[in-house]
């Protein structure tokens, strides 16, 4: 009774809270890093290689629980054109190894919202299919750009951030469209207004951006 009682809570404060997850596995010889992040409605797996850095692929969608099954309804899918994969049932493993950082200033589900220009504000309707997101949880992060109608997928990036005093400050640990991006430090500055995150700096290519990031409600 006491273990299924631990089990319950376990798994209640597991789905609340969100976390963040990693384990590898081995695949022609290659360490495979598989890192999830996950929060009470929204899960994303990555598959990449540190050494030298590789992108594997990405997935993610909502998903829904029945004890340790979990069945994920994919929004994207970079790996799409290969496997078909449109949802995938996977099962919690007492392998994955709990990598969440403590809690941090932004952490939620971003849609792009628009942006700053010497013109001021140009928003864009984030209900459109076409999204480009960022998840925050726990020190880590990811972007996301795809189309859930047409199942497009357009790139994607991620890693670990920290927050201190205005500065947002992104660490790149792998990157779908130029493996060379991994290890770049990119700093900003940012500034919560409303339901709004503004985020100000320099792309990782180098060209000044202000964009505005606004909280995904579903």
């Amino acid at each position: 009774m006491k273990t299924q009682l631990f089990t319950i809570l376990f798994f209640s404060l597991f789905y609340i809270n969100g976390q963040v997850y990693t384990f590898q596995t081995k695949e022609n010889g290659k360490t495979v890093t598989h890192r999830i992040l996950i929060d009470d409605s929204y899960l994303v797996e990555t598959q990449f290689l540190s050494n030298p850095p590789q992108f594997i692929l990405t997935r993610g969608g909502f998903y829904s629980k029945e004890g340790k099954e979990i069945s994920i309804n994919f929004e994207f899918n970079s790996n799409f054109e290969k496997d078909s994969l449109k949802n995938l049932k996977i099962n919690w493993s007492k392998n994955w190894g709990k990598v969440s950082k403590a809690p941090k200033d932004l952490n939620g589900k971003w849609l792009m919202a628009g942006r700053v220009t010497d013109q001021g504000e140009r928003r864009r309707d984030t209900s459109r299919p076409r999204k480009t997101m960022k998840f925050l949880l726990n020190g880590y992060f990811q972007w996301t750009a795809f189309n859930t109608e047409t199942f497009q997928f357009f790139g994607s990036g991620g890693g670990f951030y920290t927050t201190e005093n205005g500065k947002y400050t992104e660490h790149i640990q792998y990157f779908s469209r130029d493996n060379n991006r991994v290890g770049a430090v990119l700093p900003f500055n940012y500034s919560l207004k409303g339901s709004d995150w503004h985020h100000q700096g320099y792309s990782s290519k180098g060209d000044p951006m202000y964009e505005i990031w606004s909280m995904r409600i579903q």
